[in-house]
Formats: structure tokens, C-alpha cells, sequence
């Protein structure tokens, strides 16, 4: 029996998979921008001169980095509530266990771009009077960023790919929607091909844009 393929049934449903599409953007984009600030404070943390804390940091980023993401997803969705009695939604758990993964990758970045930046520039700017935060916000900061610009938008991408987690705690993402559309018609092949094309032309571009930018910035 020759398989009769039916692309009708994602274009019938088609504001059905775009509403997942939006909170997957909606997932990657609110968890890029915490793990930005988390890992920027993780970075400044290893960048310490206490002992104690770069090792507390480091233990922290060597177990999530060494650790898969699912079972960290898992342990926030199902451990902190039951630890803290408290409630907490698929989505707000997701977020959260997004967060903190990409924060210990992307305080890496960070520590990476602070570090890149000449010590001549900070010796210059004690020598002119400024404070630490000083030097650290005004001559140190700006440039680390222009530095870790590139693997910020890769870590944006490994986002994009990484909420599709989000299905496994029933978060309504475009995965989550093809799963559900797939038990009600029993298309997969159909429906997953498609969800698999919208990650490439969201993830592709974005990948190809960061490869031109890193060259631009090479020859600068």
C-alpha cells in the first residue's frame, strides 16, 4: 500500500502551529535575556579574588555544564516546588530551567570577553582615579560585549532548539502543538517534516548571519 501524503492537514491547521511557534520565540527570547544577566553575574563571580567564591561559582557551572538539560528541566519542574511548597506552571518551569542552563554556558562567554580586554586599560583607568565598578562599567564592559556579541546570538539559536523541551511538560510550543495534531490525525510524517522546517529557516539564517558577523568583526 503506497502512502498517500496529505500536507493539507498542516495547512487546515496552520494558526494551530503558529500560536506554538510564538511561545517557542517567546521561551528563547525571555530565557536568552535572563541568562545574559545571570551569566554576566556568574562571569563576574569567577573573576573574584575570593577562593570561596570562584569555587562555589565553578562547582555551580561544572554541574550544570556536565549535567543534560533535560534532567535539569525535569529537577526544576518537579524538585524546587516540592522543596519550596510551592506551585509552579510548565512554562514558568521551563523558563527557569533554560535559564540557568545557558547562564553557566554564557558566563563562559563573559568571563572569555572580560578577560580578552588588555590589563593596560584597566591599569590606565585606576592611574586616571576611576573605581573598580568604574573601570569595570565604563572601559572593561563595553568592549567584552562587542566580543561575546557573536556567541550570544549562537547561544540565542541553542535556545531556539532546546524549548522544544518545553513538550515534554506540556508547554503549548510548536513542538508540543505537532504532538498534539499528530495523536488527532495521525500524520506525523506530514506535521513533523513541516515543524522541522520552520526550525531550519528560523535556525539557519540566524547560524549563517553569526558566521558572516564573526568574520566582519575578525577583520576589524
Amino acid at each position: 500500500m503506497t502512502y498517500q501524503f496529505r500536507f493539507d492537514v498542516v495547512t487546515q491547521n496552520l494558526p494551530f502551529l503558529l500560536d506554538g511557534l510564538g511561545m517557542t520565540i517567546f521561551l528563547s527570547f525571555v530565557s536568552l535575556l535572563i541568562s545574559i544577566v545571570g551569566g554576566l553575574f556568574l562571569a563576574v563571580l569567577a573573576l573574584s579574588r575570593s577562593r570561596i567564591v570562584r569555587g562555589i561559582n565553578l562547582a555551580f557551572g561544572e554541574i550544570i555544564r556536565s549535567t543534560p538539560i533535560l534532567v535539569q528541566l525535569f529537577w526544576v519542574y518537579y524538585v524546587i516546588p516540592l522543596a519550596l511548597n510551592i506551585r509552579m506552571s510548565a512554562t514558568t518551569a521551563t523558563l527557569i530551567g533554560l535559564s540557568i542552563y545557558s547562564s553557566a554556558f554564557i558566563a563562559e562567554v563573559f568571563r572569555a570577553g572580560i578577560q580578552a580586554v588588555p590589563a593596560g586599560q584597566r591599569e590606565a583607568a585606576q592611574v586616571v582615579g576611576l573605581s573598580p565598578w568604574q573601570t569595570f562599567r565604563r572601559i572593561v564592559l563595553p568592549q567584552a560585549v562587542r566580543i561575546v556579541l557573536p556567541p550570544l546570538a549562537t547561544n540565542f539559536v541553542t535556545l531556539i532548539k532546546y524549548s522544544s523541551l518545553g513538550s515534554v511538560f506540556s508547554v503549548p510550543e510548536i513542538t508540543r502543538q505537532a504532538v498534539l495534531l499528530t495523536a488527532s490525525t495521525f500524520r506525523p510524517l506530514e506535521i513533523f517534516t513541516f515543524i522541522a522546517i520552520i526550525y531550519f529557516f528560523i535556525c539557519w539564517p540566524l547560524t549563517l548571519s553569526i558566521r558572516l558577523w564573526e568574520r566582519r568583526l575578525a577583520r576589524l
